[in-house]
């Protein structure tokens, strides 16, 4: 009886916080899924369970087009962007002269509005801009190039990198940083080079950060709108332009949660297929050669 009292508390307890998601944050997710099979309608017609909504949008090659852009782009934003934030923390570990203002620097992309940030890099990057005008001074170019709305996406993946680089810090900073010096010290002494020590010893242990760091900033890149209406190609549409333009521009409400909810799907398909690549690395045991 007992038990079953606190059990009970336990679940009163959780109710203000998880009531808040499963009503209010929820209800969104509920609608989006009833209106992607025909179950609800915003203008009052005639809702019926269908699975022809699905069956265009999956069909339609200009969605697959921006399905594979917008994953091509959001994990090489992700990737990257932790491929760079790793020697930065580990130089961060150091004693450094004006740590806290390097720091407070490195963060400030954080501050800024991603669709400012697109802005003002297309306007660094445009015919005429600073980058052009910079290279044919130098006399690396003849003439200035066109390098805004690149058809791969770079300008995108640059954009991902400079807004989420201070984010996957942060995380992967306060792993690092939380090692103890004298593992490291104790590898060194094993014989490990600098290498060794980062494969062996803070890539394992840090492990756990880079597994948020990039579901997070997949999902976030995955679902972005600014970045790639500014700064992306003009002949694909990233997944949320093509979902914004089918809702508001073609008033297909039905086929835009469809698209919603691929993006959801596929934020969750990445993020198992991460969690299952990084458990069994997180485990990994050997000797250092």
């Amino acid at each position: 009886m007992n038990k079953w009292r606190e059990n009970l508390k336990a679940w009163l307890l959780l109710s203000t916080g998880l009531g808040t998601i499963l009503v209010l944050m929820g209800s969104t997710f509920y609608i989006v899924v009833l209106q992607s099979f025909g179950l609800h309608s915003s203008f009052g017609d005639e809702v019926a369970f269908t699975l022809e909504h699905w069956q265009t949008v999956l069909s339609d090659t200009v969605f697959q087009k921006a399905l594979f852009y917008s994953i091509k782009v959001s994990l090489l934003g992700a990737i990257l962007s932790i491929i760079v934030a790793y020697p930065i923390a580990m130089w961060l570990r150091k004693p450094l002269p004006a740590k806290v203002t390097i720091i407070t620097m490195l963060r400030a992309p954080m501050l800024v509005p991603g669709l400012v940030a697109a802005f003002l890099f297309v306007n660094m990057i445009s015919y005429h801009g600073i980058l052009n005008e910079a290279l044919v001074y130098l006399g690396i170019w003849d003439q200035p190039h066109t390098l805004q709305n690149d058809e791969f996406g770079w300008g995108v993946v640059i954009l991902q990198m400079w807004k989420n680089i201070p984010f996957a810090l942060i995380l992967i900073g306060g792993a690092v940083n939380s090692l103890k010096s004298d593992l490291l010290d104790a590898a060194a002494n094993l014989g490990s080079n600098p290498w060794q020590r980062f494969r062996y010893v803070v890539f394992p242990l840090s492990l756990g950060a880079v597994q948020v760091s990039f579901i997070l900033i997949f999902i976030g890149a995955l679902g972005d709108f600014a970045f790639y209406s500014v700064a992306g190609p003009r002949d694909t549409y990233s997944l949320a332009r093509l979902m914004q333009m089918t809702a508001y521009q073609y008033d297909e409400w039905n086929q835009s949660a469809v698209m919603a909810m691929m993006i959801m799907l596929t934020s969750a398909f990445f993020t198992i297929i991460v969690s299952m690549l990084i458990k069994p690395l997180s485990r990994k045991k050997g000797e250092i050669k």
